[in-house]
């Protein structure tokens, strides 16, 4: 049984979409590097707002997804804007290490080059590394 949402002026103001979902843009805040796109929902951006250390919701899992708890590689709120339609936030953000599940600094580590991808970023620390996988 989901709870019911709690008013706050900030939330308001966000147009979530049909399953409570915004997107959010993290973007290294002194950079301009874009880092990631991920999903949040109310309870995630308001713990956000709250603790400074960014929380997403994971579509995958169903569950909230504190950035950096099983990797280390945490995002620290720096600012948090909003789009002209409400719908897309911009997290500005100071990340601790890679922001990548493949263990490159940013997600968008590939560029179309010549009809094809080509990876334009190196792995800078191995995803079983970063996520205490041994074999």
């Amino acid at each position: 049984m989901s709870q019911p949402s709690i008013s706050h002026p900030l939330l308001d103001a966000i147009r979530f979409d049909d399953q409570g979902l915004v997107t959010a843009i993290a973007q290294q805040h002194d950079s301009g590097e874009v880092l990631m796109v991920a999903w949040m929902n109310r309870d995630a951006v308001l713990e956000t707002l709250e603790t400074g250390r960014v929380c997403y919701w994971s579509r995958s899992r169903q569950a909230m997804w504190r950035k950096g708890e099983s990797s280390g590689q945490a995002q620290k709120l720096v600012a948090m804007r909003l789009d002209c339609d409400g719908d897309t936030l911009l997290l500005q953000v100071d990340q601790t290490g890679v922001a990548c599940h493949t263990g490159r600094r940013s997600c968008f580590y590939r560029a179309a080059e010549g009809g094809a991808w080509v990876e334009i970023a190196p792995v800078v620390v191995s995803p079983d590394q970063l996520y205490g996988k041994t074999d």
